[in-house]
């Protein structure tokens, strides 16, 4: 094989990865996935498509070694293929929002309360969080949280505040997190409690955006 030859068939190689993730259904289906595995009825629900153009994004990225499968009774289960997946997502994210305007006005517009944001570093926050004098809650379905969660965070499903908040501290700041700088449960989360009297506010960080900066999770067998 020439040279030439043999650098066509590497960066075509590499370019099976770009045309996989060339779907916005199967950006958002990685980012599901970095929350742990889940059904194509799942994954389906949540990315308000059926079920069979679900599963046609789903090969696509299981072609591209992306992903993978199992199957469980009736369903069939998905997961990404790595923790590196993970961080692929989080890389393509951070350089949009570096260079795309359309997406840093769409952001914008997500937070457009920046007093809501926890404006403090990762290292801060959670120095912070082991000290008790925040409270940091998990806004995501609990199956997610005991995925993988940040370090003394609490589970606390977006849809359960209303009926736990006297398990809230009145006296101390409340700093909500769930899948990332897209998802919006947290801002939800921050509304309704802002509207009970709590101080809260929200982090960017996800999961995949706090492992993608160095810093470790609970999860089992995992150690903060």
């Amino acid at each position: 094989m020439d040279k030439r030859t043999l650098k066509n068939l590497l960066y075509e190689q590499v370019a099976r990865i770009g045309k996989a993730v060339s779907s916005p259904k199967r950006l958002e289906l990685i980012e599901l996935l970095a929350q742990g595995e889940k059904s194509v009825e799942t994954l389906s629900s949540e990315l308000s498509t059926d079920i069979k153009l679900t599963s046609a994004h789903l090969r696509a990225l299981k072609e591209a070694r992306l992903v993978t499968s199992r199957r469980e009774g009736k369903y069939i289960i998905y997961r990404l293929a790595g923790s590196d997946v993970a961080s692929l997502w989080v890389s393509l994210r951070q350089v949009a929002e570096e260079h795309l305007l359309e997406l840093k006005m769409a952001l914008g517009q997500m937070v457009a309360d920046p007093t809501k944001l926890a404006a403090v570093s990762r290292e801060t926050l959670l120095e912070q969080a082991r000290r008790g004098d925040i409270v940091l809650i998990d806004v995501r379905p609990r199956i997610e949280y005991e995925t993988a969660h940040l370090p003394f965070a609490r589970s606390m499903p977006v849809a359960e505040i209303e009926q736990r908040l006297a398990e809230l501290p009145a006296d101390r700041d409340i700093v909500a997190y769930c899948r990332g700088p897209f998802c919006v449960w947290s801002d939800e989360a921050v509304a309704l409690l802002a509207a009970r009297g709590y101080r809260a506010r929200k982090m960017l960080d996800g999961v995949s955006e706090w492992q993608a900066a160095g810093f470790s999770v609970e999860a089992p067998g995992v150690s903060p």
